[in-house]
Order: structure tokens, then C-alpha cells, then sequence
């Protein structure tokens, strides 16, 4: 960054054009809700309205947490992938870990929300690592890193593969298992950022540099655009989510779907937002943030869920999380891993496979609905 380029502060960000719309967009949802809450509207039509104001907010908003974000990381010397598995990961996992822990607030009261918060956190690791990588590799095919893979994938599978024999004992989540997985993720942390200088040495040997573009702000005005940009994203997130479940139930969409898919998918957007946005200037950040949220989740999300009180599966969805919701996340993230092995590249066609695992996943839900496969 030249000594001679301006640095633009605060002052300057409120009249940013990005933040302009970002906050234009959320009066816009304010103002919807509050007009439907004073007179009697069709609550499709508000739903419908709540939700494509709240995907336009969801986009602009995770434009402008990505610019901080990166703008931060250049500011500390942060390798780009270290920033994607560390805040931006738990910053996009926010959502998860809001629904897992205030549904485990609820088990004393009414068990069946342990599988809320269960099926929430293997169905959102599944949702990212499927769909959601298969459609950003669609749209732009991805270049990916031997140390990407030896580090942060293979920690990823661990997670998944540690909290998966967790709930496999007793289908209960201890509260001493999930010390165990919260204690994993600080060590990773702490690790990721004890080791950040090796880790840009790494980058910069193969050739990649980090890219500075826009104009240079202040450290305080990428701060800003960090807290503004993931505060709007997070609640953009939650809005989409009540209000497309809502217009599931307006359908009479089951129930089963709805929690298993809707709500997995919703608290997923912001990883498909910020990554889509992210595989156009920085593929460090787009595969460290839905690499480092599916290392978030297993172990930090459904950990502080089981701290808060212990998580067991319920007879009512004992099959559906242990014998089709975990094993298609396992076999997602090892099918991952393997393409991204092929010549260290995320090719198209390799989307459409992992876009077509998540089907197969939603055909056989679907079968298990119907009664069409069971489990003795």
C-alpha cells in the first residue's frame, strides 16, 4: 500500500455507496413489517416481500463485511485464508450457534429441541459443503491449495467425524463432550494464529500475493464496515429463515422438511453470500470461510448447544439424524476433500456433483417421510 495513497476514515464511510444501500435496504425491511404489523395484509404476500428485501440485504451487506474483513487482514498481516477460517467463519456461524443455544435453553422444557439443534448444525455443515461449494465452484471454478488441504480439510472431516462419534454414544451429547469440542476450537484459533506468519510465507511461495484493491481506509472504518456488515448479514439471515418457513407452512410444506431444509439452508446464506462474493477477489477467503464454518460448527456452535444443557436425540428423530443426516455429512465432506485432491482444482463439473449429493440427500428425506425406506 503506497505511503501516498489517501486514507479514507469514518467520516467518509457514512456516505460510502455500499453502506447507503445497505441501510436503505434494512429501513425498507423496518418499514414492511411495520406497515403489515398496523394493517391487515396477506401474510404471503409479506412474507414474500420480507424475503427478497432480505436477500438484496443479505448480498450488500456481505459485500461490505468482506471488504473489512480483508481490509483487516492486510492491516495485521493476516494470511487471507486465516481471516476466512477465523472471523469470517464465526461471524457466518452465527446463526447456528444463536438457534443451536437457544434451542438447548429449551430441552429442559421440551426434549425434541436437542434434535433442533442437532439436525441445525449437521444439516447447515451439509448444506455448505454440498450445495452451497457446488454452486460457487459453478460459478467460478476454484483453485485450491495443498496446504488448505493437509490443514483446515482435514481438521474439517476430524470435527465432523469427533462430534459424530459423540452423538453415536448413548445419541447424547455430553456436557463434558462439548468442553471437549469448544476446547478443540480455541487450540485451532490459537494455533491458526500463533503460526499466521508461516501460513503467509506459505501464500507468498506459491506465488500468490494479496491483492489490494478499492480505496484504503482507516483501520477504524474497516472495524466499522466489519460490525456494520455482519450485524445486517446475521439479521437479513434470521429474517430469511422465519420468513421462508413461514411461507412453507402458508404451502403446507411438512414439518419435517422445513427444519431439516429450510432452516439449514437459512442459516447458511451468509457462507453462500460471502463466499460467492469472495471467489471473485479472494479464493483464500471463499474456500477459509466454508471450510473454517464447517470446523465452526461441529465443534464450537454444537458445543456451546451442549454446554448450555446436554443434547440427546429423541426417539422421533433418532433415525433421521443418525442414519441419513450424519452419513451423507460425512460422506459430503470426504467427497469434498477427494475432488479437491484432482489436480488441487475445484472444477465445474464437480459442482454439479456435489449439487447432486445434496439432491439425493433431499430424495432419500423424502423417502424416509413417505415410510418408503425404514430403519429396524
Amino acid at each position: 500500500m503506497g505511503s501516498d495513497q489517501e486514507v479514507m476514515g469514518i467520516p467518509q464511510l457514512v456516505h460510502f455507496q455500499t453502506l447507503v444501500t445497505t441501510g436503505g435496504l434494512f429501513l425498507g425491511l423496518l418499514a414492511v413489517k411495520l406497515i403489515s404489523n398496523g394493517i391487515s395484509l396477506n401474510n404471503l404476500i409479506v412474507a414474500l416481500s420480507v424475503v427478497i428485501l432480505a436477500l438484496f440485504l443479505l448480498i450488500f451487506s456481505a459485500d461490505f463485511f468482506i471488504e473489512g474483513a480483508k481490509g483487516l487482514a492486510r492491516r495485521v498481516g493476516l494470511p487471507e485464508v486465516v481471516i476466512g477460517l477465523t472471523i469470517v467463519s464465526i461471524g457466518t456461524s452465527l446463526p447456528e450457534i444463536l438457534i443451536s443455544a437457544s434451542s438447548a435453553s429449551n430441552i429442559a422444557e421440551a426434549p425434541e429441541f436437542a434434535d433442533t439443534a442437532i439436525g441445525n448444525i449437521l444439516g447447515s455443515i451439509l448444506v455448505q459443503i454440498t450445495l452451497i461449494l457446488g454452486v460457487v465452484v459453478i460459478n467460478k471454478g476454484l483453485k485450491i491449495r495443498e496446504s488448505w488441504l493437509k490443514r483446515d480439510g482435514q481438521i474439517m472431516v476430524l470435527s465432523v467425524l469427533i462430534l459424530s462419534l459423540f452423538l453415536i454414544t448413548e445419541a447424547t451429547l455430553q456436557q463434558w463432550e462439548a468442553a471437549i469440542l469448544v476446547s478443540l476450537y480455541l487450540l485451532y484459533i490459537t494455533w491458526l494464529l500463533t503460526n499466521r506468519k508461516e501460513i503467509q510465507k506459505e501464500e507468498m511461495e506459491d506465488g500468490i500475493q494479496v491483492e489490494v484493491q478499492g480505496t484504503s481506509w482507516s483501520t477504524a472504518a474497516y472495524l466499522l464496515m466489519v460490525l456494520v456488515g455482519l450485524t445486517f448479514a446475521v439479521y437479513a439471515a434470521n429474517e430469511l429463515i422465519q420468513n421462508v418457513a413461514q411461507i412453507a407452512h402458508e404451502l403446507k410444506v411438512p414439518d419435517a422438511i422445513v427444519s431439516t431444509t429450510i432452516l439449514g439452508i437459512g442459516t447458511s446464506l451468509p457462507e453462500l453470500t460471502i463466499a460467492l462474493m469472495a471467489a471473485k477477489r479472494s479464493q483464500g477467503v471463499a474456500i477459509g470461510t466454508l471450510i473454517g464454518s464447517n470446523i465452526t460448527d461441529p465443534l464450537l456452535s454444537v458445543g456451546i448447544a451442549g454446554l448450555v444443557y446436554p443434547l440427546a436425540i429423541t426417539d422421533a428423530g433418532h433415525d433421521l439424524i443418525l442414519y441419513i443426516i450424519m452419513p451423507f455429512t460425512i460422506f459430503g465432506c470426504f467427497a469434498a476433500l477427494l475432488m479437491m485432491r484432482t489436480s488441487y482444482e475445484f472444477k465445474k463439473w464437480e459442482g454439479w456433483v456435489m449439487i447432486a449429493i445434496y439432491g439425493i440427500f433431499l430424495i432419500t428425506l423424502e423417502a424416509h417421510r413417505r415410510g418408503v425406506l425404514v430403519f429396524s
